[in-house]
């Protein structure tokens, strides 16, 4: 007979087995217990911290959002032309209408006659912002400014029309692709009676929490990229970005251009010339004549034998100019696309920059960059658009009524 069973029948008392197992569960029990109260004390820390897709960035104010908002990490860039018999008193509906679903999905409202409503009440900073084409100010009969024309040519430029201009430009950021998704199909929906879509671009930063805020943005070369960007909310800001003139007084001027990024032939430049190539340690973004990304470049430094230790065809010494006109905000977003057949990345930079004046602030720059950048053998401009950013609204008002009230 086994030693820990007692064969005798109708005996009362537990067997060893029965206060072995009956210990275990009593053991599951306490441990389901402990669990329990750990998950009520997570739970409790849990709803005192606010989640990010409940931030909201305010839709109304003297500028539109999505400019000197910190970057989301998430961005969807659509071009629309406008239909033929979209007429100015169109242009106004049009407006009103895409200004209101802005207003309430921004602040985690469901647009009217969201089909899907749920998929509006996580926000996560979503900012939504629109810009002006030629053709738009055109059919708004407004005065257009100077540089609101197509850029110049440049030799490094191999455009491809499925990627240029447009009558309207919708910018829709937040930090969740699901929120982008859904604002850009609600706006879409309720503009279709208006215009067509002529392109669409999807980019993205580094996910929300990866990164420390303010850290600067990296592209797929693993480049510290926009280092020099004036910051929001300084004089300098303002006199780089904001226009000061007639209906666009407050609003500011806004190229796109979709760099295309050959990743495979980066592949096989070593550390050291990568660094030459951008005139800063990609290690951490630093000027090769300092030690931090923010220390200011010496370009007057020279090696032992007599070369510029920041060379004359680096990226960080054709973008500097000593004219204090010739800067612009930057606030670009990565691209990683399905590459074609034999390949194994269609990858790039869509390059986004904010300035009062196009012609006078971005024009210089790129073509110095055009002239002599050494990052021209890896990269080559593919698309190109110019639009003018209206002045944000107060409650009640929409998007585009300087040029159009």
């Amino acid at each position: 007979m086994s030693p820990d069973r007692d064969a005798r029948p109708g005996r009362p008392g537990s067997t060893r087995r029965q206060f072995l197992l009956g210990g275990a569960v009593v053991g599951v029990g306490a441990a389901a217990a402990i669990g329990i109260d750990y998950a009520v004390a997570g739970a409790a820390g849990a709803a005192s911290v606010p989640l990010n897709g409940e931030v909201t960035v305010p839709f109304h104010g003297a500028h539109q959002a999505g400019i000197d908002t910190d970057a989301q990490s998430h961005a969807t860039f659509v071009a629309l032309d406008l239909l033929p018999e979209t007429d100015r008193p169109s242009l106004g509906r049009l407006m009103r209408i895409l200004t209101d679903d802005a207003s309430r999905l921004t602040q985690g409202i469901p647009a009217l006659a969201d089909s899907e409503p749920e998929l509006s009440v996580a926000p996560a900073r979503l900012t939504v912002t629109f810009g002006f084409g030629p053709g738009f100010v055109a059919r708004a009969a407004g005065a257009s400014p100077a540089w609101l024309r197509p850029l110049p040519a440049f030799a490094i430029d191999r455009l491809d029309p499925a990627f240029g201009d447009g009558d309207l430009l919708v910018q829709v950021a937040a930090d969740d692709p699901l929120t982008v998704a859904h604002t850009t199909r609600m706006l879409l929906k309720d503009a279709r009676s208006f215009a067509t879509v002529r392109w669409t671009q999807t980019g993205f930063r580094r996910a929300h929490g990866t990164v420390k805020p303010g850290t600067t943005m990296r592209n797929l070369f693993g480049q510290v990229d926009g280092t020099s960007n004036p910051s929001p909310g300084t004089v300098e800001f303002d006199r780089i970005v904001w226009n000061r003139d007639g209906w666009l007084a407050a609003g500011t001027g806004m190229v796109l251009r979709r760099t295309h990024m050959n990743l495979d032939k980066w592949d096989r430049l070593d550390r050291s010339g990568r660094d030459q190539s951008v005139g800063r340690y990609l290690s951490n973004g630093a000027p090769l004549t300092g030690t931090d990304e923010f220390d200011e470049p010496d370009f007057e430094a020279k090696t032992a034998i007599g070369f510029p230790v920041i060379p004359e065809f680096s990226h960080l010494r054709r973008a500097r100019s000593e004219n204090p006109d010739e800067r612009i905000f930057r606030r670009g977003y990565n691209y990683d696309d399905p590459p074609p057949a034999g390949q194994i990345s269609d990858s790039g930079l869509i390059f986004v920059s904010f300035q009062a004046d196009v012609d006078r602030q971005f024009v210089p720059i790129q073509r110095r960059l055009a002239d002599l950048d050494l990052l021209n053998e890896w990269t080559t401009p593919v698309g190109s658009a110019v639009f003018a950013v209206p002045p944000g609204c107060a409650a009640g008002g929409y998007i585009g009524e300087t040029l159009l009230g």
